[in-house]
């Protein structure tokens, strides 16, 4: 290992909500541990696939819904910051955590219980909105898709007399999928008559953004991971091309290559430097052929759950760079490593015959991997993967054990005398 890290400071995976087949959290408790750092984490119960790796020092077993007052889940990590009994450094797994940590950061650094990068409180809530993201690229010149933000049903009609369809509607608040979302992820719109029946069901003040809608087959999506420190510099920064998501175009990272993007690097760096955020970044930008411009998606202002996709030749991910950096270490610099390949073995399977039936392709993808970096397997840890495997398959054995139990029962009463 080319660079020294202090295993006295631990690390601390931080989320909110419910999805224990989190494989982000897994990469970054191995990434870590496997520097011989102890590692903690926050999980849904004691047989999550993190709950479950060796190099787990303890799990910390704390449901929550992302409904909660906030001042009781500070109170909860202040809890679990005690019974470590040493600084930590604080790992937010969504934008929930991220949110949480930098809006009282002042309570949760009063008691010398973590270690975390410092924002302005309010920036990483308006990082995650789409609204707020949309406005700061406005302000900063950064290139993103247009959009409109209708505020009541009167509002989605004026749009839908005006607007260039197809649209793409999401919900405007990355919380609100704790709540009652607007519509289920992403959604493109056809026309007006299927905007104004869908915004029926939205409420007084839909929640919603209209976007415009990039074709795919114009577009390349592409995905910038950094760390920034204290000013806004990037001593971690990594580009690569998504190739799959789950569900497909739209959803989760299931298959990407690492592919240098200088370009791509300069844009995210600049636009970060200009609203002063530190801590590690997960971005998703899409490249518009019919303009040549990177549009910038979404800006996740924690880490991404495929970030293991990316390290340097010095063997830094985000991950690594932060825990250096907040103990005071020096990140050691080097060009990442290139034509690594990330998979999601759960999501990838489907998403790989989606796009086999649809027909896209990824134009910067390269031909063949270098060395794949799997979400879950790993020879040193394998207890993740198959704990994942037993949790996706349980819920369908349980239907079909259901299924089962209710034909035998009505097989039964229609022989009975």
């Amino acid at each position: 290992m080319p660079f020294a890290v202090d295993r006295t400071v631990p690390g601390l995976i931080v989320k909110i909500g419910d999805y224990p087949l989190h494989h982000g959290g897994v990469g970054a408790i191995r990434s870590l541990g496997r520097l011989g750092i102890p590692m903690y984490a926050v999980t849904e119960d004691r047989w999550t696939p993190a709950a479950l790796s060796r190099y787990l020092e303890r799990a910390f077993v704390w449901p929550t819904t992302g409904m909660e007052r906030p001042e009781r889940l500070v109170e909860g990590l202040l809890r679990i910051g005690r019974a470590i009994g040493r600084p930590a450094v604080l790992l937010p797994t969504d934008e929930e955590a991220a949110v949480l940590i930098a809006e009282h950061a002042d309570t949760l650094a009063g008691e010398g219980r973590f270690l975390f990068p410092r924002a302005e409180p309010g920036l990483p809530r308006r990082l995650a909105s789409k609204q707020g993201l949309y406005e700061l690229c406005l302000d900063h010149g950064v290139p993103t898709p247009s959009a409109a933000f209708p505020d009541s049903y009167a509002d989605v009609k004026e749009f839908a007399a005006t607007a260039r369809f197809p649209v793409v509607a999401k919900n405007r608040e990355a919380f609100e999928r704790r709540r009652r979302p607007a519509v289920g992820g992403t959604t493109r719109i056809t026309g007006p008559r299927e905007l104004l029946a869908l915004a029926a069901g939205w409420g007084p003040r839909p929640g919603v953004i209209l976007q415009e809608y990039l074709p795919r087959e114009e577009a390349e999506d592409w995905i910038v991971h950094a760390y920034f420190d204290a000013e806004s510099a990037p001593p971690a920064m990594f580009t690569g091309v998504k190739v799959r998501s789950w569900p497909p175009h739209a959803g989760m990272t299931a298959c990407a290559y690492v592919v240098d993007n200088p370009e791509l690097a300069e844009l995210a760096a600049q636009f970060v430097k200009r609203i002063g955020f530190s801590g590690i970044v997960d971005l998703d930008w899409r490249f518009d052929r019919r303009d040549g411009r990177y549009k910038l998606l979404d800006f996740n202002p924690r880490m991404g759950a495929q970030f293991r996709l990316f390290e340097s030749e010095a063997g830094i991910d985000v991950v690594r760079a932060q825990h250096l950096d907040l103990t005071g270490r020096k990140v050691p610099e080097g060009e990442q490593r290139a034509d690594r390949r990330f998979v999601v073995e759960n999501i990838d399977l489907p998403a790989l015959l989606a796009y086999r039936r649809s027909g896209y392709t990824t134009p910067h993808a390269p031909a063949r991997a270098s060395g794949t970096e799997l979400a879950w397997a790993a020879r040193d840890d394998m207890k993740p993967f198959f704990t994942m495997l037993a949790r996706c398959v349980r819920p369908g054995a349980v239907h079909l054990y259901r299924r089962w139990r209710a034909t035998s029962r009505s097989r039964r009463q229609q022989v009975a005398p």
